[in-house]
Parts: structure tokens; sequence; C-alpha cells
């Protein structure tokens, strides 16, 4: 018998009728980020989320 791997633990980071931010801690240390747009999701990396996020605000400024 195999052993099972453990699941991540997500966490809703925001979220509207439409889309949803969530992050995932990974049994393997790594936090991955997600957003999902309607039927489209956004897959990202500990780097690339803050790199996003740094774009957003550009953005907003």
């Amino acid at each position: 018998m195999t052993k099972a791997d453990p699941e991540p633990t997500t966490q809703t980071l925001a979220e509207t009728d439409n889309y949803m931010a969530w992050s995932a801690s990974e049994p393997d240390g790594e936090t991955t980020y997600h957003i999902e747009l309607n039927n489209i999701t956004l897959h990202f990396f500990e780097e690339e989320w803050r790199e996003f996020q740094k774009l957003v605000r550009t953005i907003f400024k």
C-alpha cells in the first residue's frame, strides 16, 4: 500500500460573484497563488505572484 500525498492547504484571498483569488500551501513548502476569471485560471509561484502584484499596483496608480 502506498502512502497518500498530503493535500495542499488553501486560503481564499478575495472573491466576487465572478472572480476568485486563492493561495495553496503545498506539501513541499511552496506557496502557489491562483486567480480564477470565469473559465480561466492563472497560476503563479511566489516570485511570479509578487511581480503580478507589482504590475497591478502600477496599473492603478
